[in-house]
């Protein structure tokens, strides 16, 4: 049982690193982006796409310290326990305001805001 105990909590333990870096992937275009792309593409506010992908982030990197504090304390103890899945809803909600602003958000502002930019350069 331990053993299986272990194996779901690496499993969870990368799930949660996945989310945590698409989280963090997710707002760190969102910074990079004028204000004024997403209002032009028909989007959320940027501080309102901000805020959602900040907590989002906020609420992945907790569950995914949780997991790899549990991964290290089966290590050191050699006794691991299911931990379930943690931050369960926040984590759902972590990945699909990631999942919505990579496949939705992020192609519509892509190259706006840029100035004076051609296919191959500033001209």
């Amino acid at each position: 049982m331990n053993l299986i105990n272990g194996v779901f909590n690496l499993l969870f333990l990368v799930l949660a690193a996945i989310i945590f870096g698409m989280s963090v992937y997710a707002i760190v275009h969102a910074l990079r982006v004028p204000a004024n792309a997403f209002i032009s593409a028909g989007k959320l506010k940027k501080e309102l796409w901000l805020l959602i992908l900040g907590l989002a982030t906020l609420f992945s990197g907790a569950g995914a310290w949780m997991y790899f504090d549990a991964f290290l304390g089966a290590l050191a103890m050699g006794n691991p326990k299911f931990i379930g899945i943690g931050l369960g809803l926040f984590s759902i909600l972590a990945v699909i305001a990631a999942t919505v602003y990579i496949v939705d958000v992020k192609p519509a502002v892509k190259g706006m805001g840029r100035g004076n930019s051609g296919p191959y350069g500033p001209w």
